[in-house]
């Protein structure tokens, strides 16, 4: 039991730290576009570079450490994504993290530390962010867990067991309506973009390092074919999109859905949860429009400007200390 807490705490202080960096060089970036604002207005001079400053809270789609399933790659998740192909590039500070389900993204740590982010008004030029972006739901289902929500093939079931997957969308919907308190709170008219991920293939494709697969085991357990487990996760990520909608139609809750189911193909899939980099791209140009920034176009240029921030990423990794632990999951959304 010692050594359990002994790799927990060693756990929680690694997230502290991976955090850490990503918003300092995300404030290294606010400082210099204040200093060029200043700067414009002092001289009576048109400012270009009105970079939005996002918040992010979520899974693995915003903190997606490898590029496909290579494990010496840099990060390829939707938030790298962003200031990939917008012009200008936005600001994200963040507290996403891989294998976060939608209650540990609104635990108590975690609401502190968007407080801490939201708090800190040298972070956001308007006082509060432009806007918050989200991704969670994810983990609370898919996992060894996902076996809770099936039924087992027994000749005459359907698939998904309607009042288990009933009471997991419930909390999932709470965890959304603690995050609308809690902006309400502390940020008020700031709205929230959450996208609804995409349909997957369960065909026990696993991540690097022995991570996943995520869904065929537990169809497996419970006797589901491939082409049949393909069904139940498509009507599964269906009602939760059908979750989402009805939070967005309440204007109260200043909440938007960016539509991302059908948008990937089979190709565009690294393992049975997490895009590819070109899938991974694909969902964030719809948070892009959904938000109206600018895209950078032509297309080589986007490419040329996503492998830049990579190759700098990944000298940035390499210079760091080398880390003793096991590998963190990447397992979820």
């Amino acid at each position: 039991m010692a050594v359990e807490l002994d790799l927990h705490a060693q756990l929680q202080a690694q997230i502290e730290r991976d955090l850490a960096a990503w918003n300092d060089g995300q404030q290294k970036q606010s400082i210099r576009y204040r200093a060029a604002k200043e700067a414009a207005t002092a001289l009576q001079a048109d400012f270009h570079l009105e970079q939005k400053h996002l918040l992010a809270i979520g899974d693995s789609w915003f903190d997606y450490p490898i590029e496909g399933n290579n494990p010496l790659s840099g990060p390829s998740d939707i938030k790298v994504q962003l200031q990939a192909i917008c012009s200008p590039s936005p600001i994200i500070y963040s507290t996403a993290h891989r294998g976060d389900a939608s209650t540990d993204e609104m635990s108590l740590p975690k609401q502190e530390r968007i407080l801490q982010l939201l708090m800190d008004k040298s972070k956001w030029p308007s006082g509060k962010p432009d806007a918050i972006i989200l991704s969670a739901g994810g983990n609370d289902v898919a996992g060894n867990n996902f076996c809770i929500f099936l039924d087992y093939n027994d000749g005459a079931a359907s698939g998904l067991n309607a009042q288990r997957y009933a009471g997991i969308l419930a909390i999932v919907r709470s965890s959304y309506l603690a995050l609308f308190s809690l902006r309400d709170r502390h940020a008020p008219g700031v709205p929230i973009y959450a996208h609804c991920y995409d349909f997957p293939t369960p065909n026990g494709v696993p991540a690097p390092c022995g991570y996943g697969p995520w869904l065929k085991p537990s169809l497996d357990f419970c006797n589901w074919t491939v082409g049949r487990g393909k069904v139940i996760v498509h009507d599964a990520l269906a009602q939760f999109k059908a979750m989402l909608d009805g939070l967005a139609a309440d204007p109260s809750n200043k909440f938007h859905v960016v539509p991302t189911q059908g948008t990937l193909n089979d190709t565009h899939w690294a393992n049975e949860l997490h895009p590819d980099p070109t899938g991974f791209r694909m969902i964030a140009r719809k948070f892009a429009t959904a938000l109206g920034m600018n895209l950078l176009s032509p297309a080589p240029a986007l490419e040329a400007k996503a492998s830049s921030i990579r190759s700098t990423k990944t000298a940035t990794t390499k210079k760091a200390k080398p880390r003793t632990r096991k590998p963190e999951p990447v397992s979820g959304r």
